[in-house]
Protein backbone atom coordinates (compact mmCIF):
# COMPACT_ATOMS: atom_id res chain seq x y z
CA UNK A 1 0.00 0.00 0.00
CA UNK A 2 2.73 2.20 0.77
CA UNK A 3 4.16 1.52 -2.57
CA UNK A 4 1.45 2.57 -4.68
CA UNK A 5 1.40 5.98 -2.71
CA UNK A 6 5.21 6.81 -3.10
CA UNK A 7 4.39 5.50 -7.01
CA UNK A 8 1.15 7.76 -7.50
CA UNK A 9 3.27 10.50 -5.61
CA UNK A 10 5.57 10.70 -8.51
CA UNK A 11 3.38 10.23 -11.11
CA UNK A 12 1.31 13.04 -9.87
CA UNK A 13 4.65 15.01 -10.07
CA UNK A 14 5.83 14.06 -13.40
CA UNK A 15 2.24 15.13 -14.47
CA UNK A 16 2.25 18.29 -13.20
CA UNK A 17 5.63 19.22 -15.00
CA UNK A 18 5.37 18.03 -18.72
CA UNK A 19 1.31 19.59 -18.37
CA UNK A 20 2.99 22.93 -18.28
CA UNK A 21 1.07 25.53 -19.61
CA UNK A 22 2.88 28.06 -21.12
CA UNK A 23 1.64 31.64 -22.44
CA UNK A 24 3.36 34.73 -23.98
CA UNK A 25 2.63 38.54 -23.32
CA UNK A 26 -0.31 38.82 -25.04
CA UNK A 27 -2.00 35.54 -23.50
CA UNK A 28 -1.24 33.42 -26.21
CA UNK A 29 0.05 29.86 -25.74
CA UNK A 30 3.25 28.52 -26.74
CA UNK A 31 4.17 24.70 -26.37
CA UNK A 32 6.45 24.17 -23.75
CA UNK A 33 9.29 22.77 -25.91
CA UNK A 34 9.19 25.83 -27.38
CA UNK A 35 9.47 27.76 -24.52
CA UNK A 36 11.84 26.27 -23.10
CA UNK A 37 14.26 26.51 -26.23
CA UNK A 38 13.14 30.34 -27.04
CA UNK A 39 14.39 31.39 -23.35
CA UNK A 40 17.54 29.14 -23.36
CA UNK A 41 18.24 31.22 -26.33
CA UNK A 42 17.34 34.50 -25.23
CA UNK A 43 19.38 34.16 -21.64
CA UNK A 44 22.13 33.73 -23.50
CA UNK A 45 21.83 36.77 -25.81
CA UNK A 46 21.21 38.80 -23.26
CA UNK A 47 24.00 37.69 -21.55
CA UNK A 48 26.14 37.77 -24.93
CA UNK A 49 25.05 41.47 -25.15
CA UNK A 50 26.46 42.13 -21.57
CA UNK A 51 23.20 41.63 -19.56
CA UNK A 52 22.37 39.80 -16.23
CA UNK A 53 19.38 37.46 -15.17
CA UNK A 54 18.11 38.00 -12.06
CA UNK A 55 16.02 35.71 -9.95
CA UNK A 56 13.36 35.92 -7.03
CA UNK A 57 11.24 33.90 -5.15
CA UNK A 58 10.22 33.67 -1.48
CA UNK A 59 10.41 30.92 0.94
CA UNK A 60 11.17 27.37 -1.24
CA UNK A 61 11.06 29.71 -4.19
CA UNK A 62 14.38 31.99 -2.73
CA UNK A 63 15.83 28.65 -2.70
CA UNK A 64 15.22 27.91 -6.14
CA UNK A 65 16.23 31.38 -6.97
CA UNK A 66 19.44 31.08 -5.41
CA UNK A 67 20.17 27.60 -6.72
CA UNK A 68 19.33 28.62 -9.85
CA UNK A 69 21.76 31.42 -9.75
CA UNK A 70 24.65 29.38 -9.05
CA UNK A 71 23.90 26.97 -11.73
CA UNK A 72 22.78 29.40 -14.50
CA UNK A 73 26.47 31.08 -13.43
CA UNK A 74 28.48 28.16 -12.74
CA UNK A 75 27.43 25.66 -15.63
CA UNK A 76 25.53 28.05 -17.74
CA UNK A 77 28.58 30.38 -17.57
CA UNK A 78 25.83 33.56 -17.67
CA UNK A 79 25.95 36.18 -15.02
CA UNK A 80 23.09 35.55 -12.88
CA UNK A 81 21.81 36.67 -9.25
CA UNK A 82 19.31 35.62 -6.59
CA UNK A 83 18.07 39.02 -4.74
CA UNK A 84 17.37 36.56 -1.85
CA UNK A 85 20.68 37.92 0.33
CA UNK A 86 19.25 37.87 4.22
CA UNK A 87 20.95 41.09 5.24
CA UNK A 88 19.55 43.27 2.26
CA UNK A 89 16.11 41.65 2.11
CA UNK A 90 15.87 42.52 6.44
CA UNK A 91 17.44 46.07 5.58
CA UNK A 92 14.96 46.75 3.15
CA UNK A 93 11.70 44.93 4.62
CA UNK A 94 12.66 47.05 8.23
CA UNK A 95 12.92 50.52 5.80
CA UNK A 96 10.44 49.83 3.15
CA UNK A 97 7.97 47.04 4.02
CA UNK A 98 8.57 43.67 2.71
CA UNK A 99 6.63 44.31 -0.72
CA UNK A 100 9.40 46.47 -2.02
CA UNK A 101 12.39 44.15 -1.35
CA UNK A 102 13.06 43.07 -4.93
CA UNK A 103 11.92 46.30 -5.98
CA UNK A 104 13.92 48.52 -4.96
CA UNK A 105 17.55 46.34 -5.55
CA UNK A 106 15.84 46.01 -9.18
CA UNK A 107 15.66 49.62 -8.92
CA UNK A 108 19.49 49.65 -8.05
CA UNK A 109 21.07 47.32 -10.40
CA UNK A 110 18.72 46.19 -13.58
CA UNK A 111 18.93 47.91 -16.77
CA UNK A 112 17.03 47.46 -19.92
CA UNK A 113 17.74 43.88 -21.74
CA UNK A 114 18.30 42.45 -18.63
CA UNK A 115 16.21 39.26 -17.99
CA UNK A 116 13.90 39.02 -14.55
CA UNK A 117 12.81 35.05 -13.36
CA UNK A 118 9.99 35.87 -11.13
CA UNK A 119 9.19 32.80 -9.22
CA UNK A 120 5.95 32.38 -7.01
CA UNK A 121 4.26 29.08 -6.16
CA UNK A 122 0.81 31.25 -5.71
CA UNK A 123 1.53 34.43 -8.10
CA UNK A 124 0.37 36.50 -5.89
CA UNK A 125 3.01 37.72 -3.70
CA UNK A 126 3.25 41.54 -3.78
CA UNK A 127 6.95 42.19 -3.47
CA UNK A 128 7.11 40.14 -6.70
CA UNK A 129 4.31 41.97 -8.54
CA UNK A 130 6.13 45.31 -7.42
CA UNK A 131 9.75 43.83 -8.91
CA UNK A 132 7.88 43.12 -12.32
CA UNK A 133 6.59 46.23 -12.52
CA UNK A 134 10.14 48.07 -11.71
CA UNK A 135 11.92 45.29 -14.00
CA UNK A 136 8.93 46.59 -16.87
CA UNK A 137 10.00 50.59 -15.91
CA UNK A 138 13.63 49.45 -17.03
CA UNK A 139 13.11 47.45 -19.81
CA UNK A 140 13.57 44.23 -18.69
CA UNK A 141 12.57 40.93 -20.13
CA UNK A 142 10.27 38.88 -17.25
CA UNK A 143 9.64 34.86 -17.30
CA UNK A 144 7.33 34.08 -14.48
CA UNK A 145 7.02 31.02 -13.06
CA UNK A 146 3.51 30.05 -10.95
CA UNK A 147 1.03 27.54 -9.95
CA UNK A 148 -1.96 26.86 -7.82
CA UNK A 149 -4.68 28.83 -9.65
CA UNK A 150 -4.32 29.97 -13.75
CA UNK A 151 -6.14 33.28 -12.66
CA UNK A 152 -2.95 34.47 -10.66
CA UNK A 153 -1.69 37.91 -11.62
CA UNK A 154 1.97 37.08 -11.85
CA UNK A 155 0.76 34.36 -14.66
CA UNK A 156 0.01 37.52 -17.04
CA UNK A 157 2.56 39.95 -16.41
CA UNK A 158 5.55 38.29 -18.17
CA UNK A 159 6.84 37.87 -21.77
CA UNK A 160 6.56 34.12 -21.08
CA UNK A 161 5.11 32.44 -18.53
CA UNK A 162 5.11 28.91 -17.14
CA UNK A 163 2.11 27.63 -15.25
CA UNK A 164 1.93 24.66 -13.33
CA UNK A 165 -1.72 23.54 -12.83
CA UNK A 166 -1.46 21.74 -9.43
CA UNK A 167 -2.37 23.78 -5.91
CA UNK A 168 0.39 21.51 -3.40
CA UNK A 169 3.63 23.47 -2.59
CA UNK A 170 5.85 20.58 -3.34
CA UNK A 171 4.50 19.82 -6.73
CA UNK A 172 4.58 23.71 -7.39
CA UNK A 173 8.10 23.77 -6.14
CA UNK A 174 9.86 21.12 -7.36
CA UNK A 175 8.28 21.58 -11.30
CA UNK A 176 10.00 24.99 -11.10
CA UNK A 177 13.02 23.69 -10.07
CA UNK A 178 12.85 20.77 -13.25
CA UNK A 179 11.84 23.72 -15.88
CA UNK A 180 14.69 25.73 -14.97
CA UNK A 181 16.82 23.24 -15.00
CA UNK A 182 15.72 22.03 -18.33
CA UNK A 183 16.22 25.84 -19.81
CA UNK A 184 19.68 25.23 -19.24
CA UNK A 185 20.46 21.81 -19.32
CA UNK A 186 18.84 21.78 -23.28
CA UNK A 187 20.46 25.06 -23.91
CA UNK A 188 23.86 23.59 -22.83
CA UNK A 189 23.42 21.15 -24.92
CA UNK A 190 22.09 18.05 -23.01
CA UNK A 191 20.50 15.32 -24.66
CA UNK A 192 19.22 11.81 -23.71
CA UNK A 193 21.11 8.92 -23.61
CA UNK A 194 19.95 7.17 -26.10
CA UNK A 195 20.68 9.83 -28.62
CA UNK A 196 24.13 10.74 -27.62
CA UNK A 197 24.54 6.73 -26.69
CA UNK A 198 23.72 6.58 -30.97
CA UNK A 199 26.23 9.55 -31.44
Amino acid sequence: MQDMFVKAYMKTLENVVTSALVTDRSGGALGVEDAVRQSGKQMRAAHDAGNRLFFIGNGGSAGISSHMATDYSKNGGMRASALTDGSTITCLANDYGYEHVFEKQLEWHARAGDILIAISSSGRSKNILNAVKAARERGCIVYTFSGFTPDNPLRSTGDLNFYLANKEYGFVEVGHLALLHTVLDIQMGWQPDSVSNAA
